[in-house]
């Protein structure tokens, strides 16, 4: 069975259940002058800021937004369930690579190429960023709004009262575990409840050590998970285990990552490996970057293996039934621009994807962590 097959079975499956004739809250009751647009920045990641850009947005062009919120984890299935049932959403927002490929694959999707060559983007982004996040199958269908790396947070406070460096290699790592542990520290916070914050260890574990060009064939299938690679990853991180470095199993498993951020702002946790929206999060909260919190890159484990980050990119696609694709449209130029750009990385803690976007504005953090992805191979 092919990918494009795999894709389909699921997606009939899905529109043959009797939630895909569930309407979500708020798409009923729109009006046809209005964008219905259906969003996954529920509050710990930024929700309230999408929608002050937003509202310049309905200034500026006097359209009229109509907000669907809906949790992270629910919206995964959620939007699926819409786009089965034939009720879409005019545009929603869209994890760039496979979930978005998946929708272009079931022709759910509407084609940008107009509105992204009319607005001149191939200037404004770059053409990494084009080839592996915009263009499926040779078709423009996602506007990238914000780039995230998944470095490891700390808690330089913690660092310092326990003699702590940053660590730069696998057994620099091992090393600070033992001793934050010895001390009655939490080593590495972790909120493994819905699985994915425990998946970048396992990325990580891979591209430091098979590297890059592996994982892309482990997820593309053409690698096994019974390979050596997958086994050696596996060993180094029950050597993380063994040194002490995670809470039990039985509480990471109770967390969401948002909880284990928490932890590490506050004081219980020295380490937490995770996406740069944690900085949204914690900011939220009233801590302060590069003091309260601030970031490594994921420590070597073998030498000579090229750097590489996991980079997940945000973006906005609109539906191919789109009750209002003009207006659509209009909105995902908007978002296009620099200083909405600019605005949502204040709010989310992103790097702007818009390459013309003046980044003297963003915290050092962010700077850093820019720098970080240019010197870097990365992966969404």
């Amino acid at each position: 069975m092919t990918k494009g097959m795999m894709w389909r079975r699921g997606f009939a499956m899905l529109a043959g259940t009797a939630l895909a004739a569930a309407a979500l809250p708020g798409l009923a009751a729109a009006q046809d002058d209005e964008i219905v647009v259906m969003h996954y920045f529920s509050a710990e990641l930024g929700g309230a800021g999408l929608k002050e850009i937003l509202a310049d947005f309905e200034a500026e062009t006097g359209n009229t937004v109509n907000f669907v919120d809906v949790g992270h984890e629910d919206f995964k299935t959620g939007i699926l369930v819409q786009l089965a049932g034939g009720n879409p959403p005019d545009a929603h927002n869209n994890w760039a690579g496979a979930r978005t490929a998946f929708q272009v694959e079931n022709g759910l999707l509407a084609p940008i190429d107009e509105m992204w060559a009319a607005n001149g983007l191939d200037d404004q982004f770059g053409a990494g960023m084009i080839e592996s996040a915009v263009t499926y199958d040779g078709v423009k269908y996602l506007l990238p709004f914000g780039f995230h790396i998944a470095p490891m947070f700390y808690n330089p406070a913690l660092f310092a009262d326990n003699g702590v460096e940053v660590p730069a290699t696998f057994e620099d790592l091992k090393a600070a575990c033992g001793t934050l542990s010895e001390a009655g520290i939490t080593p590495i916070s972790l909120g493994s409840v819905n699985k994915w914050p425990a998946q970048f260890w396992f990325d990580y574990l891979i591209l430091r050590t098979a590297g890059a060009e592996y994982r892309a064939s482990l997820m593309a299938g053409e690698a096994s998970y019974t390979d050596p690679e997958v086994v050696r990853a596996l060993e180094l991180w029950k050597e993380l285990f063994d040194a002490n470095c995670f809470p039990d199993g039985a509480t990471a498993n109770s967390l969401d990552w948002n909880d284990a951020a928490d932890q590490l702002v506050n004081g219980e946790a020295a380490m937490n490996l995770m996406g740069t929206w944690l900085m949204g999060h914690v900011n939220g909260n009233g801590f302060v970057p590069e003091v309260d919190y601030d970031f490594f890159e994921f420590p070597v484990i073998d030498e000579g293996v090229p750097t590489a980050v996991v980079g997940p990119v945000d973006g906005w696609v609109a539906a191919a039934d789109a009750a209002n694709s003009e207006a659509a449209m209009e909105m995902l130029a908007y978002l296009a621009k620099p200083e909405a750009q600019l605005a949502w990385s204040k709010v989310q803690g992103n790097i702007p994807t818009n390459t013309t976007s003046d980044m003297s504005q963003v915290d050092n953090i962010t700077k850093r962590a820019a720098e970080v992805a240019a010197a870097s191979e990365t992966y969404n």
